[in-house]
């Protein structure tokens, strides 16, 4: 089958507020051949990303997206990392072009499962998808009060691990800090699992990140993820010099798989949190779990908006029982818990599942596209570029 149509919907709140909640907003692919559609979602900024799979030839390599998309053979796994390199190829100076190609991808992945009828992890290798345990992903509260309040309520909703972050937290002092964490501890319980995201609030400081780990190992955090932003890999080999039982983590900001290696191999981390969305889709996503495997790093997914990205996103290392936790979107817009027909839900013991069911086995619900979608029109001159399509029946 060749591919025939690449469809692009921008979807987005009402109201979009100023806080780390990528839910607000959501762009959807869906990748069309042969009678069949399959479905990837990109975690960028969804006008940007519609303009660098429609804007105008630059130069040789500065084309489009589209350019190495359609029209393309998709008959087995090596098409689609065939497609996916000549995407970097072709696009190596459109630098918005790995955001765009992570839907492409994952659209390709779930239009080749549906069409071969097996889950897109048995394309990828694996025998099985083990279960996961399912970390309820939220941001730490206004205070305290707040953040013991959505601790105590993961619990109750029968989460047995929990991640605060952003929020207030290292803007601070290092008391309102310890203030925090002691109060998701106590929310969470004794035998809670507690993480911790910094989200790269001391940028390259090690001394402001070191004040916080007496306090960090005394709630027993098993991570402290970004406490640098993605590129200070010396700062993040120096923390973890420091940081005893508390392991770092990091890689949601890594676009490709190069630089998801780098941080393994010089930033000491010992866990690689990847975004599906973000970093060239499941083909990366994949490469990145095989290469921390064989350096004794944990792999983990980066989720934090809808059930389709959460399942993409599971996918890559869906057969590796020892990487274990998963995070999970807990607390999203409407908008990203609307998305899709089917959820994602953990059973009675925490645990995630993924559907068995061919391709990603998660479907965009057309009712809610056309609830958040955006009109949307791209001009260059008098040629139409972009034209928002259809809402799918």
């Amino acid at each position: 089958m060749k591919i025939e149509d690449v469809e692009l919907y921008y979807l987005k709140m009402p109201e979009v507020l100023d806080i780390a909640d990528g839910s607000q907003d959501a762009l959807l692919v869906r990748v069309s051949a042969a009678g069949r559609s399959g479905w990837g979602e990109c975690e960028a900024a969804p006008l940007v990303s519609i303009a660098s799979w429609n804007c105008p030839m630059s130069h040789s390599i500065c084309k489009p997206v589209r350019a190495s998309v359609l029209g393309q053979r998709l008959e087995s796994v090596a098409d689609i990392h065939r497609i996916h390199a000549l995407v970097r190829h072709d696009s190596m100076d459109l630098l918005q072009a790995d955001h765009t190609l992570s839907g492409v991808d994952m659209a390709l992945w779930d239009l080749l499962g549906k069409q071969r009828g097996e889950p897109a992890y048995r394309l990828l290798g694996y025998d099985q998808a083990y279960p996961k345990t399912a970390y309820a992903s939220q941001l730490f509260g206004d205070d305290p009060q707040a953040t013991l309040h959505s601790a105590k309520r993961a619990r109750s909703e029968g989460f047995l691990a929990a991640k605060f972050g952003w929020g207030p937290f290292g803007l601070g002092a290092v008391q309102a800090d310890e203030d925090q964490l002691h109060a998701a501890r106590e929310g969470l319980g004794e035998d809670g699992i507690l993480l911790v995201d910094a989200g790269t609030a001391w940028e390259d400081d090690v001394e402001q990140a070191a004040l916080r780990l007496p306090a960090l190992e005394s709630v027993r955090a098993r991570w402290l993820e970004e406490p640098f932003r993605s590129g200070a890999l010396g700062a993040y080999a120096e923390l973890a010099r420091q940081s005893g039982a508390v392991r770092m983590a990091g890689g949601e900001g890594c676009h490709t798989f190069d630089q998801a290696k780098h941080l393994m191999d010089s930033g000491g981390i010992g866990y690689v949190q990847i975004d599906a969305g973000r970093i060239g889709g499941i083909t990366s996503a994949k490469q990145v779990a095989d290469y921390a495997r064989t350096q004794g790093i944990t792999f983990v997914n980066h989720t934090f908006t809808t059930h389709l990205a959460l399942s993409a996103s599971v996918h890559p290392f869906a057969g590796i029982e020892a990487d274990e936790l998963c995070e999970y979107p807990a607390a999203p817009t409407a908008l990203g818990s609307d998305l899709t027909k089917t959820k994602i839900v953990p059973d009675a013991n925490g645990r995630l599942h993924l559907p068995d069911a061919p391709g990603l086995g998660v479907e965009p619900d057309p009712a809610a596209i056309a609830k958040y979608l955006v009109d949307v029109e791209i001009r260059v001159g008098e040629e139409l570029l972009y034209r928002t399509p259809e809402v799918p029946r």
